[in-house]
């Protein structure tokens, strides 16, 4: 007996997105790793892994997985949006920068891209105003 969810795989994924979508990341993330390892070169299993980690506040494991769908599909505006996401929260503020101006050249009328870019450059000019450093926790 294994601890294999019942199904195929496609209905592992629908059940981790159904999950994702009603507010059960944590739940869709173990799942979801489940799948990758049945499935590692599913690109649609990478991006919902990766979005089940950045929902859950896993934005370390959330980044990496971002940054392997990256390097897979370098002109999938989504990557970089999740990748800007996460080092955003990783307080990688130049680096998340790029990736979110990546995202927003790719789609402009995707206003949380924007958004998301605005919030990230005010941050560096405050800091960079301040003499701050642009990477990492204030210290005081």
């Amino acid at each position: 007996m294994t601890d294999d969810p019942d199904g195929s795989a496609y209905d592992w994924y629908r059940r981790a997105i159904d999950l994702l979508e009603t507010g059960n990341p944590d739940a869709a993330a173990v799942l979801l790793e489940r799948l990758r390892e049945v499935d590692p070169l599913s690109t649609s299993v990478l991006e919902a892994h990766a979005r089940a980690l950045f929902d859950s506040k896993r934005y370390e494991q959330a980044a990496g997985a971002f940054t392997e769908l990256v390097e897979r599909s370098p002109a999938e505006d989504y990557a970089h949006y999740g990748l800007g996401m996460s080092l955003w929260r990783l307080q990688r503020f130049p680096t998340a920068r790029d990736h979110l101006a990546m995202a927003f050249v790719m789609r402009p009328q995707r206003s949380e891209y924007g958004t998301a870019l605005a919030q990230v450059k005010a941050t560096l000019r405050a800091r960079a105003d301040s003499g701050l450093p642009m990477e990492g926790p204030i210290q005081s």
